[in-house]
């Protein structure tokens, strides 16, 4: 069975209920709130990603606004999952309510999570687990101490550490609203308790809803024991405005840009510098100012990207040079010593080993061999405007300054382009391909030019006076 290991105490077998059904109306957007995006990841994803680390058996998302859009969201994301419908929206608690025949016949424990948390660890999570197990509580809470309590609902503890209540701030008296001990809505249940607890749930409250936090004056009335668990504010952030989405954001790349250094990257300028949740780098990568890392990345070691270079979609090998203002697109694979210089632009192609266009070009749906140089202002022109086609260019070949390599083509094996060509069928290895229209030469003819252009101006400016 899953389990989160622990020292202390083993613990039971794990299930996760996301509720993920609100409109997030101070999002003002069309798109579900937690499909909004902190570093190209959606916010429920995050929560999927760091709760499955636990190897839940079952995962329920609640779903309600968009609720098709949140469902193919989250089974791409973890295919095993099941949904379930809240209509109408009465509340956590009656959110909560919904996962009951999806947990039918579970036993174990139930962590109840949210959607819109993003930045919680699974660290956090497993020592809620362990922390709940070590206890032989019914229900453990995630909490945290906050610098500025406002709306967050309180822990209210006893003098032996025990979690009492959980007092929300609109039904909190003076006393309790000056705790500052905080509900970050994470809570673990015994599955065996969660229903019959949440059936008990009435409510009574400002809001006229089912709430959650009901659950643990209702466990301890049965005799049950209640703890909280304390975390770092930081990761509670919940996100439902624009300002939020920025705050998760911002809160991510430092995670993201800290860990990096840890492990051996060096940042030149780190706060300029923005990773994707999926950014992987080695070790003595450097990294220049303005660099933007896409889905997908993943860079070897020894790797050096200079300023104002976006990477998505792409592998990087060891020791290969990349940028300033270079762009790699998905499918880019850039092998072992290669360099991409300033304004390249490439996408699916490979670059073998040595291979180099220093600037100015363009490299899509190509095979680029080792050691080959591709010079300023070459494109491969791969878009027929209705199919794409490949260039394969040969190992040691040379194709000098403003090309156009019109695919399907291949260059061969130490061939070399002349500049200025335009290459319509494969040229042969070791082979001198020029494709230029014929130079001409008329004498005298640019002073004639000149002359006639010169008068032409004149009577134009002669003529803006006579109006003015």
């Amino acid at each position: 069975m899953s389990s989160v290991s622990t020292d202390r105490k083993r613990t039971a077998p794990i299930a996760a209920v996301i509720l993920a059904a609100g409109k997030g109306t101070r999002m003002k957007s069309h798109l579900p709130k937690v499909l909004h995006e902190v570093a190209d990841l959606s916010l429920i994803e995050h929560v999927i990603r760091s709760v499955s680390i636990a190897k839940p058996e079952r995962l329920v998302v609640i779903v309600g606004h968009e609720a098709e859009a949140v469902e193919a969201r989250v089974r791409t994301a973890y295919p095993g999952a099941v949904t379930a419908l809240q209509d109408p929206p009465m509340g956590t608690g009656h959110a909560a309510m919904q996962a009951r025949a999806a947990l039918e016949g579970f036993e174990g424990d139930v962590f109840i999570l949210f959607g819109d948390t993003p930045l919680i660890r699974s660290a956090t999570y497993a020592r809620v687990v362990e922390t709940k197990a070590a206890a032989n509580a019914t229900l453990a809470v995630l909490g945290f101490h906050a610098v500025d309590p406002g709306a967050y609902g309180r822990l209210v503890t006893s003098a032996d550490g025990e979690l009492e209540a959980i007092v929300e701030a609109k039904d909190a008296s003076p006393d309790q609203l000056a705790i500052r001990y905080c509900n970050s809505g994470v809570m673990c249940v015994e599955a065996r308790a969660l229903f019959r607890l949440l059936d008990k749930v009435e409510p009574r409250n400002a809001q006229g809803e089912y709430y959650l936090t009901d659950l643990v004056a209702l466990a301890r009335a049965e005799g049950g024991r209640c703890v909280a668990v304390a975390g770092e504010e930081a990761e509670m952030l919940g996100v439902n405005s624009r300002r939020d989405l920025a705050q998760a954001e911002a809160a991510f790349q430092d995670r993201a840009r800290d860990a990096a250094m840890i492990e051996g990257v060096t940042l030149t300028a780190p706060q300029t510098v923005f990773f994707s949740h999926d950014t992987v780098l080695g070790r003595d990568v450097r990294v220049g100012p303005n660099v933007v890392f896409g889905p997908g990345v993943v860079v070897e070691d020894s790797v050096e990207i200079r300023a104002f270079s976006h990477l998505e979609g792409a592998v990087v090998a060891s020791g290969a040079q990349i940028g300033p203002y270079a762009r790699l697109r998905p499918g880019a694979d850039i092998r072992s010593k290669a360099r991409i210089g300033n304004f390249v632009e490439v996408k699916n192609a490979v670059f073998e080993a040595g291979a180099k266009a220093n600037h100015l070009t363009y490299v899509g749906d190509a095979h680029v061999g080792a050691d080959a140089n591709i010079g300023a202002g070459t494109i491969t022109c791969n878009y027929d405007g209705f199919l794409k086609h490949r260039t394969k260019i040969g190992r040691d070949a040379f194709v000098g300054s403003n090309s156009a390599l019109v695919a399907p083509v291949e260059i061969g094996d130490g061939a070399t382009v002349a500049a200025g060509s335009t290459i319509t069928r494969d040229v042969s290895a070791d082979a001198l391909a020029v494709g230029r229209a014929q130079q001409v030469e008329k004498a005298g003819l640019a002073k004639k030019l000149r002359a006639k252009l010169a008068e032409a101006k004149a009577a134009l400016l002669g003529r803006a006076r006579d109006k003015s």
